[in-house]
């Protein structure tokens, strides 16, 4: 008789360190965990790539400034955020900008300096010693292997106030859409946000947050004297 297989053990939940998560999906590459807590959905840890495997996808992407469409789509972000910043000129830091940085350009458009930091492209970690007005991250907060980490950092380097603007794909409400999903399909895609997980954050580290639409959310931090 065969032994008996052993029981999985879930995975904590790397936003909010909740450790009992619960299977969510299975697929044939990796498991997905749910947290019951902050809603994150992530893939199980033994499925996270090497650096130099991350990094060998992300040196396929072709992120041209030039591209008109390319620039479309940032604005879904550049837009709305441009519109709530205001003409008064504000100091800004597009986190993840990858191998060819183009957000910056157009939120510049608007009167406003902004840095391009990159963990892999543009890794100048003087640049995290600052603070900024707004911080923007787009389409990277869903490759983060330990979101809590770089949430923090961006607690830490946000002005009161302060803007913060994300694109991300919010993740389907069921287990069976998520199945359909083509977004979970990305190798370096580990950590799908729900439009509760943003609720949650900004409940417990005092934000206003905007769900703008389905890949776009600008949080704005309160005042400590604004707060409850």
């Amino acid at each position: 008789m065969s032994a008996p297989a052993a029981a999985v053990q879930p995975d904590a939940c790397p936003l909010c360190q909740h450790p009992a998560t619960t299977p969510y999906y299975t697929d044939k590459t990796r498991q997905y965990w749910h947290c019951p807590v902050c809603q994150l959905v992530f893939a199980s840890r033994q499925s996270l790539l090497s650096n130099d495997a991350e990094l060998a996808i992300y040196q396929q992407h072709q992120n041209d400034p030039y591209d008109a469409g390319y620039r479309q789509f940032l604005s879904k972000l550049a837009a709305p955020l441009l519109q709530r910043l205001g003409t008064a000129p504000l100091s800004g830091l597009d986190f993840g900008a990858g191998p060819g940085p183009t957000l910056y350009l157009l939120l510049e458009q608007g009167g406003h300096q902004v840095n391009n930091y990159d963990p892999y492209f543009a890794p100048d970690v003087a640049l995290l010693e600052r603070q900024y007005d707004f911080i923007c991250s787009t389409e990277a907060i869903e490759h983060f292997y330990q979101p809590a980490t770089e949430w923090q950092l961006w607690l830490n380097l946000l002005k009161p106030e302060g803007w913060l603007g994300l694109m991300t794909r919010l993740r389907p409400e069921h287990p069976t859409d998520f199945a359909k999903w083509h977004y979970k399909n990305d190798p370096t895609h580990v950590s799908f946000f729900h439009a509760e997980t943003f609720l949650w954050l900004a409940r417990r580290d005092g934000f206003a947050v905007e769900i703008i639409g389905p890949d776009v959310v600008i949080l704005k931090r309160e005042s400590v004297a604004g707060r409850s």
